[in-house]
């Protein structure tokens, strides 16, 4: 059999239900950090309509909630600030309570939060919707890609990590649609309360997901862990070979859980103790891979995408003031369908070259696009956001949510995962914040220079540090380096 053919084998019904219902996090994400674009200006009370023929709608709730530019900053980068704190929290509680407990814990905040933006009066309690929302976007993509890495068959892992982007796109994309068609009159709170009704579906779906096989492992129920495993590959299919890259393993000749004496090759030894974020830090051993993936993080925002998903609509209007909201949805649209299309890329030709091309490509662009706006070619700005947002889609996109996972062994996922989601809610925060500043201050479209010069910044420091993770047994063989065995 073929390693293509084993592959697909092991592509069971209940492994994509586990991924859909597990990537309704990430769908979130996107949802939120995107769910006021269309809006803004109908949420402010600048207009009743984004569509001039549209008719404002009657409601017991105020239509719309006053705001000056400063507050609906304050209003759009809290959210930001709430998923700094759950990607702070969410890898060391997965990694100690389990990757299905944080899941589950998760949804909570993706029903409460919504919840207040929807029934929202006045700033301070949109506000307060939009901090937990952010809660439980941040712990989302922290937990999500771990869970998604550990229960993907070894061959596919790229593939089907990149589906946490696919689905953040998926929630840009809804957002946007229904912005178009919602943002009338107070009909924009409908928009707000469909990502409850998400949260609420996705608590109802986890019921029947069960825990990450390599983490019941990695705790001595390998017993349990095996019976799920083979569950989610299929009755008939051999997983010996899989089992044997664990972490730890299990015998069952006497019916009680007992560890291996001998840790498998190439992994951690058994009982190996989860490490904690200043560890990962200051530890030699971790400290590279933690530089990687939190260098690749900045690098996914201080090119400049957010600049496009959470201001398009406002930055469009300079070059096609009349279909600004619909041209939005359309390159969302084809946001999602360029990571549908290379989400295999990074099995094929690996996660480094597509970090790289990506990055090149979002730099051309930048450029182009800062010579579109300065010189209002709106054929030329409208390609050029149309490649920037594609090339973004190649890598930048969907690659770092696998890095964690990959550059260093189980026990340290959960650190590198909350550094690196740290640090991109942080890079987040500081393109929602300032774009608008900074862009009015340099003037039309020259802030796409600063954004192209980041570009090349940050892709020579891909190209020099970040290593190549495709087709590696374990994160001693990413960065060349000798099993180590030791006990802390």
């Amino acid at each position: 059999m073929s390693s293509n053919e084993s592959i697909r084998s092991r592509i069971t019904p209940y492994l994509v239900y586990l991924i859909f219902i597990t990537t309704l996090g990430p769908l979130q994400f996107g949802y939120h950090l995107a769910e006021l674009n269309a809006p803004q200006d109908v949420i402010t009370c600048k207009r009743d309509s984004i569509h001039a023929s549209a008719k404002p709608i009657a409601s017991n709730l105020p239509q719309c909630i006053p705001m000056n530019p400063s507050q609906f900053g304050l209003v759009s980068s809290i959210y930001t600030l709430g998923g700094f704190l759950g990607a702070l929290l969410a890898g060391p509680i997965s990694t100690k309570h389990g990757r299905l407990f944080t899941l589950r814990i998760n949804t909570i905040f993706f029903i409460l939060g919504p919840v207040a933006e929807t029934f929202a009066p006045n700033i301070p309690v949109l506000s307060f919707g939009r901090l937990l929302s952010g809660v439980g976007a941040g712990a989302a993509i922290v937990v999500s890609p771990i869970y998604i890495s550990e229960i993907a068959p070894p061959g596919a892992r790229g593939f089907f990590g990149a589906f946490t982007q696919v689905m953040t796109n998926v929630g840009i994309l809804l957002t946007q649609s229904l912005g178009y068609f919602l943002s009338d009159g107070s009909m924009w709170r409908i928009i707000l309360l469909v990502a409850g009704l998400i949260g609420g579906l996705q608590l109802l779906g986890l019921c029947a997901v069960p825990e990450s096989p390599i983490w019941l492992a990695e705790h001595q129920q390998g017993t349990i862990a095996r019976q799920i495993l083979q569950r989610i590959r299929g009755k008939t299919v051999n997983i010996e070979e899989e089992v044997d890259n664990w972490p730890s393993s299990t015998t069952t000749g006497s019916g009680e859980e007992q560890s291996l004496l001998t840790p498998p090759s190439g992994n951690m030894p058994p009982k190996q103790p989860p490490v904690t974020m200043l560890r990962a830090l200051s530890d030699s051993y971790y400290r590279p891979a933690i530089m990687a993936v939190v260098g690749v993080m900045i690098a996914q925002q201080f090119t400049g995408v957010n600049s496009i998903i959470m201001y398009s609509v406002s930055l469009l209007q300079t070059i096609l003031p009349t279909t600004a909201a619909l041209l939005t949805v359309v390159i969302s649209a084809i946001n999602l369908v360029i990571t549908l299309a290379c989400s295999p890329l990074p099995d094929k030709i690996g996660r480094r070259t597509c970090l790289l091309l990506s990055i090149s490509g979002m730099g051309i662009n930048s450029m182009l696009l800062a010579l579109g706006i300065f010189s209002n070619q709106k054929v030329l700005s409208a390609i050029a956001v149309l490649l920037f947002v594609a090339s973004f889609a190649v890598g930048l996109g969907p690659v770092p949510f696998i890095l964690a996972s990959e550059l260093v062994g189980p026990e340290a996922v959960g650190a590198a995962q909350s550094w690196a989601l740290a640090a991109n809610w942080i890079a987040t925060f500081i393109v929602a914040q300032f774009f608008p500043m900074l862009n009015d201050a340099l003037g039309r479209g020259k802030i796409y220079w600063l954004f192209a010069a980041m570009a090349c910044i940050l892709g020579g420091f891909i190209y020099g540090w970040v290593p190549e993770t495709r087709g590696k047994v374990n994160a001693d063989e990413v960065w060349g380096r000798e099993d180590r065995r030791r006990m802390d």
